[in-house]
């Protein structure tokens, strides 16, 4: 699989299938993440066009410091950052709600397979939003704690003890929530 770079540097040579790539390979996990930052699936999608239409328009340069979805992640998340600041109220939608909103494709129900999953999300969306975030980005999108530091804009420690707290606030929630562990 591709990881971006080398698409990103095609389109920025000219070739627009690159951004295509891009697209394809990244739309629906950057919909995801974004998702577990505003927690509506809808704005997630609209931060992910934006994010998509960023380095379209402004060709930013991507210096390979790190991966390149941890660099579209960290695009997608200052994105999310900027747009929250412009509005004076961040609207959230629990997630029950949005299953009857989200479109045909529905994205975090195909995502979410099974009953035990959607306990497990439900009880994620009710942790602060820098748990979920250190959560998802590390499980989910299965990113080093150096990528995730890098995303969140933390040192590495800081995303230790994030993930440390997270974990046990999520153990938790789905205590309170009745979640069964296998053995």
């Amino acid at each position: 699989m591709n990881n971006g770079e080398s698409s990103y540097r095609r389109f920025l040579a000219g070739d627009k299938e690159g951004l295509r790539d891009i697209i394809a390979e990244y739309r629906e996990p950057l919909i995801l993440y974004l998702n577990s930052l505003v927690q509506n699936i809808h704005i997630a999608e609209e931060l992910a066009e934006d994010t998509f239409f960023e380095i379209a328009s402004k060709r930013p340069e991507f210096s390979g410091k790190s991966t390149f979805k941890t660099w579209l992640y960290s695009v997608g998340r200052n994105i999310a950052a900027k747009q929250y600041r412009k509005s004076s109220k961040a609207l959230i939608i629990p997630l029950e709600s949005q299953e009857y909103l989200a479109d045909e494709e529905n994205i975090e129900n195909n995502f979410i397979k099974n009953e035990r999953d959607r306990m497990l999300h439900r009880s994620l969306h009710k942790l602060k939003q820098e748990y979920r975030q250190v959560l998802y980005l590390t499980f989910f999108e299965e990113m080093t704690n150096e990528e995730t530091a890098l995303i969140m804009k933390k040192s590495k420690r800081q995303v230790e003890n994030l993930l440390y707290n997270a974990k046990k606030a999520l153990k938790n929630e789905l205590e309170r929530s009745g979640y069964e562990y296998e053995d």
